[in-house]
């Protein structure tokens, strides 16, 4: 069962207009600073039951992501944190865009992290199998390295690529929103 109540990208902007709601954004800190919906309190999943949610009593909860799939995944432990009903943007950040409703974006931010590693990742495979067909089949051992990483991180939850995209110059310069 979902203990979430879902509400259209309408329903929450009147909500928030109304200041009838508090909208947690649970993100990823990157994400957040590169784009998010002006007043959403920031309360990335990875840090979720330390975050500070800024919860005020007699207010609804609404909780987002981008796409809803991480509110629906995850609709146990948000529920957990609210004393009363709990409900979730539908479709998330991509469907209250597409509703044509206002979003702060941050173009100076970084690329969200996990598109950082997709983008790597799939250029080094690429070039793998280029330099492996134009050049010599041993660089199709490249396209394999990485395939084998992405297979790691999946299993495990450990991305080393992403570890390494995490501490390059452009990554450091990130705001916490």
């Amino acid at each position: 069962m979902n203990p979430l109540v879902s509400l259209s990208p309408a329903d929450v902007a009147a909500r928030l207009k109304a200041r009838t709601a508090v909208l947690v954004d649970i993100r990823e800190p990157d994400e957040h600073a590169r784009e998010h919906i002006v007043g959403a309190v920031a309360a990335p999943l990875s840090a979720f039951e330390a975050a500070h949610l800024g919860l005020t009593p007699g207010k609804d909860v609404i909780f987002m992501c981008r796409s809803g799939n991480r509110t629906a995944g995850h609709c146990d432990r948000l529920a957990a944190r609210v004393d009363g009903p709990a409900h979730v943007l539908a479709g998330g950040l991509d469907a209250w865009k597409k509703a044509g409703l206002p979003v702060k974006t941050d173009t100076k931010q970084p690329l969200e992290l996990m598109r950082q590693v997709q983008m790597a990742a799939g250029g080094l495979i690429l070039v793998g199998a280029l330099l492996g067909t134009l050049a010599h089949p041993a660089f199709w051992g490249l396209s394999a390295f990485v395939g084998a990483g992405l297979f790691v991180a999946g299993a495990t939850g450990f991305c080393g690529m992403a570890r390494l995209l995490a501490v390059m110059p452009w990554n450091r310069r990130m705001k916490r929103a």
